[in-house]
């Protein structure tokens, strides 16, 4: 295999880029000084060498804790609930929300073999029952709107109900189906601000 098809390869490997798109990449970087590859393989190296999840959140970031746990100003007494770090990014691009997250590190799926033990469900209720120092008043699920996301939802609902926190959902201003990273501020922004309480009645039929 040639070394343009091998990186081509590569770049195909990567979501939301084709084989097109990767041989498009592929040329424009060989149309670039050399230095252009340079930053660009040491700045893969480099991310991939410091960036770590957060001992305390889980969220991706190269300091731990991360700047968002590290930070005096958030309400200790909100934690929101994300499937992945990226959903964190993407509440975070929104600037409206001022609490602490809690990421999973994915969601529930019988059908690919996901169960609760793959969750990073005993550091979340740990977490609950401490409150990170604070008196913590509110869990907010902010799963992705999908069917997974919803049978995930329900199971944190029905794991947390004892704890006697209150326990919301974020409302379907993001599309069903949707992801949260590709949605825009506006739509998280109304999303979180329409949240409401978690009731037996939410759960999907058949659960």
């Amino acid at each position: 295999m040639s070394a343009i098809e091998d990186l081509v390869t590569e770049l195909a490997k990567l979501p939301g880029i084709g084989r097109k798109t990767a041989q498009r990449l592929t040329f424009y970087l060989l149309k670039q000084p050399a230095e252009t590859a340079t930053r660009l393989a040491e700045a893969i190296r480099t991310v991939r060498a410091r960036v770590r999840a957060c001992g305390e959140c889980g969220t991706l970031t190269d300091e731990d804790p991360c700047a968002i746990c590290r930070d005096p100003r958030r309400d200790a007494s909100l934690l929101c609930v994300v499937e992945e770090a990226s959903d964190v990014t993407a509440i975070e691009r929104a600037g409206r929300f001022r609490g602490r997250y809690h990421v999973l590190g994915g969601r529930l799926s019988p059908l690919e073999g996901v169960g609760p033990e793959a969750l990073h469900l005993d550091r979340l209720m740990e977490r609950v029952a401490n409150g990170g120092g604070a008196a913590l008043r509110e869990v907010i699920i902010a799963t992705n709107p999908s069917m997974e996301g919803e049978v995930t939802a329900t199971y944190l609902q029905q794991l947390l109900k004892p704890t006697g926190v209150r326990v919301t959902r974020i409302a379907r201003g993001i599309p069903v189906g949707g992801d949260l990273e590709y949605a825009d501020g506006v739509t998280i922004a109304q999303a979180l601000l329409a949240r409401r309480d978690m009731a037996d009645s939410d759960r999907p039929e058949g659960t």
